[in-house]
């Protein structure tokens, strides 16, 4: 089985393999012309074709299969080359030129620094090798030709390495972009899944403790007024379905999958709905008392429906919990605000059973979270005259 270092070795040894093909390529040519003649006409008398000379041109393969390795070990290699080329009066015109190469690939390697270094001995290494070669017969012009090589190989090579850097910096920004996107995706699915389980918490803990308290209260006067029995029953019935719809509404939320973006994402809930809340706490014989400070006004949406699952929480918390025969509950309708206040008359924390101090379980955290998410504040504990008080204020802010 290929293994990651296997892999590694065969990103290595490709850019090897192609430079060793470029190398034996452009030596073979090299020679190939030297044998056709095809050289410097103005050289008078060329020095023949010997040992040395394939010798040189073998170093250029091998130092063109090492190019992008050690690109400025063999721009200093080929130029040398080039320079005991001319100066040993070889025929052929392409070994000179073959120092433009290792220009380019330091240019394109490195950026636009070190191909203007490289820019600059290529350069210079041709001048010197014209002189060495021509001598005083040195034709009109041709030290301008190889300055004008030299500086198009370097500026090729510097262009083609920013456009390569461009790319892999585009690549990167890109591949940032997507973890960013896929992070937040997963972030929007586990919030939605917390608000979810919140919303489930909220219907389900309300609806199953009225549910259990109607049906006590059922049982113990079936027998002896079964009248009252029948009113619990119904009252079990009103809760029931009332919590089944919004069961369904959350839930529906999961199977619509954003192809129906007008369906609402949460049960319809807001303190206008108070009168549905009381109900079911004067069922459960504990006597809720509301008083309205301020003028009742409509809160923005996310406001309604805290306050609402807030008071919700705090109601179903005394019903279930706190063994009160009163809860007390204050709405203020501030400029900037609305503040809620629900306590009730109970025992203390200590003197009831384990557990049923409202901290054990996720009410007081899901009404402490949904007040916050509000940048709102919120505080939930044992009243010093006795009881337990619940505390929040949400801001209105396009209202104030």
């Amino acid at each position: 089985m290929p293994t990651p270092r296997m892999f590694s070795t065969g990103r290595l040894a490709a850019p090897l393999l192609t430079d060793a093909g470029v190398g034996v390529g452009v030596a073979a040519l090299s020679l190939a012309g030297i044998v056709i003649g095809v050289g410097l006409p103005w050289i008078s008398s060329p020095r023949p074709l010997d040992a040395v000379a394939v010798g040189l041109v073998g170093f250029v393969a091998g130092a063109l299969a090492l190019r992008r390795r050690y690109p400025i070990p063999v721009l200093v290699v080929l130029n040398a080359v080039a320079l005991a080329w001319s100066a040993a009066h070889y025929p052929g015109r392409l070994v000179p030129l073959i120092p433009l190469i290792a220009c380019y690939t330091l240019a394109a390697l490195r950026g636009w620094r070190w191909g203007l270094a490289g820019t600059g001995l290529t350069a210079l290494t041709a001048v010197v090798a014209i002189h060495l070669a021509f001598g005083a017969a040195q034709p009109d012009g041709i030290a301008g030709v190889a300055l004008w090589m030299a500086a198009t190989a370097g500026a090729a090579g510097a262009a083609v390495g920013y456009n390569r850097a461009l790319l892999v910096a585009t690549r990167a920004q890109l591949a940032r972009e997507a973890q960013t996107r896929e992070e937040q995706a997963r972030r929007s699915v586990a919030e939605e899944r917390l608000r979810i389980a919140r919303e489930l918490h909220d219907v389900l803990g309300h609806t199953m403790a009225s549910i259990s308290v109607q049906a006590g209260v059922g049982i113990h006067l079936l027998a002896t007024r079964p009248g009252q029995a029948a009113e619990a029953l119904s009252t079990i019935k009103r809760v029931s379905d009332q919590g089944l719809t919004d069961v369904k509404t959350i839930l529906g939320v999961l199977r619509t999958d954003g192809a129906e973006p007008d369906r609402p994402r949460t049960p319809r809930g807001g303190v206008d709905q108070l009168d549905a809340l009381l109900a079911p706490v004067r069922a459960a014989g504990v006597q809720p008392r509301l008083t309205v400070h301020g003028t009742a006004r409509p809160l923005p949406a996310a406001v309604d429906l805290a306050a609402y699952r807030i008071l919700q929480e705090a109601l179903t918390n005394v019903v279930r919990h706190a063994r009160a025969r009163t809860v007390q509950l204050d709405l203020h309708y501030e400029p900037t605000q609305v503040a809620i206040q629900i306590r009730d008359d109970g025992p203390p924390a200590a003197l009831r059973p384990s557990g049923t101090n409202g901290r054990d379980g996720h009410g007081i955290s899901g009404m402490r979270e949904r007040a916050l998410a509000l940048s709102g504040q919120f505080t939930a504990g044992p009243h010093p005259d006795g009881g337990f008080q619940v505390r929040c204020a949400l801001p209105t802010p396009d209202q104030a």
